[in-house]
Order: C-alpha cells, then sequence, then structure tokens
C-alpha cells in the first residue's frame, strides 16, 4: 500500500502544527453505560466541542492556512451540507477571506443560520451531488475563488487526521478506532493516522445502510456509484473521493452498516447517558459499536470512537418526529 500523492503521516504533523492555537483540544470521555452496552472500554473523542460543532474545522483550517501562506487572499469555494460550510466560513473570515458555500436547499436550519453567521455567502443548489457540482463549477467560473472540497482534498484529510493523531496521543494502547464515512475525509486520515501508530490499530468505519456506498465499493474492491442517500445523518449523504477512496480500500478493515432506528438510538442514549449533544452522523459508528456485528469481533477490547459532530436542529429531533 501506498499514500495518495501528498498526504502522508508528514502532513497530518504538520496540519497538527497548523491548528496549535487555533482549534480547540477536545475531550475524550468515557461512559460506563456505554460500555456495559457494547462489552468493550470506549473512548469517546469529543469532536461535537469542536470550533463550529464539528470536527470539519480541522481540515477546513489546515486546508486555508495553507492557502494564506502561500499568499493567497481571496475567496475560497466549497459544496456542504452544513458542517465543512461552517468550518470553511469561519476559517476563511479568520484569514480575512471570504467564502462561499453552495448549499442544497433542504439543508438543516441550524447548519444554514451557522453558516450564514459565520459570513459566508450561500448559494442554492438542488438535492443531488450532481445538482451540487454544476452550481460549484458555475460558481468557481464567475467567482474565480479557490476550491476547497468538503473531504478530496490533501490539506483536508490531513487535518482531519489530527483527531485521531490527539486520540492515540491521549491513548495510544486503544486496539482499535472507529469512525463514520461518507465522502471518506475523516476516515482516511484516521486511516493514516492508525496506520502509523507505535503498535497496531485496527479502523473500522460506521456507515448508515441507507447511504452504504462505501460498504458496498468496499465489498466490490470498486467505487460504486451512489444511490440516493435517504439518511438522517446528513453529513454522511457524500460519495468516496478519489483520494479518500484508497484508504477505505486498504486501510479500513470493516465498514458497520447501521439502520436509521439504530442511529436514532444510539444518539439518544449518548444524549441521556453522557450527557452531551452529538448529530445524527456522529451516533453512525456509536451504533455501530453497539451492533450485534461489531460485538461479535475478537481481539478488541478498547475502542477509540470519533464523535464528528453536534450541530443539530432542535425543532427537528428524531425521536420527537411524527408526534
Amino acid at each position: 500500500m501506498s499514500d495518495p500523492p501528498a498526504i502522508t503521516i508528514q502532513s497530518v504533523r504538520e496540519a497538527s502544527e497548523r491548528l496549535k492555537g487555533a482549534a480547540h483540544a477536545t475531550p475524550v470521555l468515557t461512559s460506563a453505560a456505554l460500555d456495559a452496552a457494547g462489552g468493550r472500554r470506549f473512548f469517546f473523542k469529543c469532536e461535537n466541542f469542536q470550533r463550529t460543532g464539528a470536527f470539519k474545522f480541522r481540515g477546513a483550517w489546515n486546508a486555508v492556512a495553507r492557502l494564506a501562506e502561500s499568499g493567497y487572499r481571496g475567496t475560497v469555494l466549497t459544496h456542504s451540507s452544513g458542517n465543512h460550510a461552517q468550518a470553511l466560513a469561519l476559517a476563511a473570515r479568520l484569514h480575512g477571506m471570504t467564502a462561499i458555500v453552495v448549499m442544497p436547499a433542504g439543508a438543516s436550519r441550524a447548519k444554514r443560520e451557522a453558516v450564514a453567521g459565520y459570513g459566508a455567502a450561500i448559494v442554492e443548489c438542488g438535492p443531488t451531488m450532481a445538482d451540487r457540482e454544476a452550481v460549484l463549477e458555475r460558481e468557481r467560473q464567475r467567482s474565480g475563488a479557490a476550491l476547497v472540497p468538503p473531504f478530496d482534498h490533501a490539506d483536508v484529510i490531513a487535518g482531519q487526521g489530527t483527531a485521531c493523531l490527539d486520540l492515540l496521543a491521549a491513548h495510544p494502547d486503544l486496539d482499535a478506532v472507529i469512525a463514520p464515512v461518507g465522502g471518506g475525509g475523516l476516515i482516511s486520515g484516521t486511516a493514516l493516522v492508525a496506520g502509523s501508530a507505535a503498535r497496531p490499530v485496527r479502523v473500522f468505519a460506521g456507515e448508515p445502510a441507507m447511504a452504504d456506498d462505501a460498504a458496498r465499493s468496499k465489498a466490490a474492491g470498486a467505487i460504486q456509484p451512489q444511490r440516493p442517500p435517504v439518511t438522517i445523518a446528513d453529513g454522511l449523504r457524500g460519495p468516496l473521493g478519489l483520494l479518500t477512496w484508497p484508504f477505505v480500500r486498504d486501510r479500513v478493515e470493516r465498514i458497520v452498516t447501521v439502520p436509521e432506528d439504530e442511529i436514532v438510538a444510539a444518539m439518544r442514549l449518548v444524549w441521556e447517558r453522557m450527557k452531551i449533544v452529538i448529530e445524527p452522523s456522529a451516533a453512525v459508528p456509536v451504533a455501530a459499536v453497539l451492533s450485534k456485528e461489531f460485538r461479535a469481533m475478537g481481539g478488541i477490547e478498547r475502542v477509540g470512537v470519533i464523535l464528528s459532530g453536534g450541530n443539530v436542529d432542535l425543532d427537528a429531533l428524531p425521536w420527537t418526529q411524527g408526534r
């Protein structure tokens, strides 16, 4: 196995240096209740406490900082359903840049308002990835902005890897680590760091069963077309990218898919037992480690779980829908 061009463990370490003083040092929490539910010791890396409420700040900051180091002071452009949009908007503002974000019209109200609050210009698009890409290209040609994709970008992947770097620095004796997978930026950075650890660390991913293109791609050995994603985990609706796919293919041991009801149950369990707010996408790896499939795996005692974010629309909590 070889790393995709320009994405190495040194890239992650350099990103970690750039993030010092900018990113929050998020805590690693434990829960006896969740340990009992999953039959193992779990260590939750709480990126819901990160700036803008998600791990995405790490990758966005690293990418924008790299642009600033090159002397760029113009506009940055991306497409995102919310978390990367917020992260890029804030990172751009703190670097004296402006940001344009292409967002689906049905994006979370809370995330949309946060993006606007951080100063980005929002351009609406339709619900599909093709819609996003068409509007993104139109805006790129119109504005001449520098493109910072939400996951398929070397600097973004390196930045996302710093969450696992911090986790393993705090708990170097983990047997495994799991993160959610959508477009693959977080799991790629996680897998890169885990593969460079001093002792073997197994890498798993959690994915919604209703948006399972990563699991299908891994099973087939080639990227599979994305079916229309209908999952509550809006941050995991993106397809794998050309840079992220090799990490999923070669470095992730298994992708555990979980149904919608288990995602909601895991989200509620964390809220009730750990007393912290996580969003549906962050609940996916929790549901995965509590599943029968994961519980049946041997040789795993201590598991790091990356809680990817906590940006929730409080007017649309999943356990209140339909009442």
